[in-house]
């Protein structure tokens, strides 16, 4: 099984505030043509989580950490 990367981790990680951090990704997710991994990862009502070292993981931590 691969490891999983929640995002209560990443935001741990990066020090970013768990609800800020949703209400970015949400808006990125959005904007399929700039995060296209990120919204192919998301799936609707599940929790925020990446397979580590994936193009969604990187995606994910590029819009956290602007």
């Amino acid at each position: 099984m691969p490891d999983i990367i929640t995002l209560k981790a990443l935001c741990e990680e990066l020090k970013v505030d768990p609800r800020e951090a949703r209400e970015k990704l949400r808006a990125a997710v959005s904007d399929a043509k700039a995060n296209p991994e990120l919204a192919k990862a998301r799936k609707p009502r599940a929790p925020w989580q990446w397979v580590k070292g994936s193009a969604a993981e990187k995606e994910a931590r590029r819009v956290l950490s602007k």
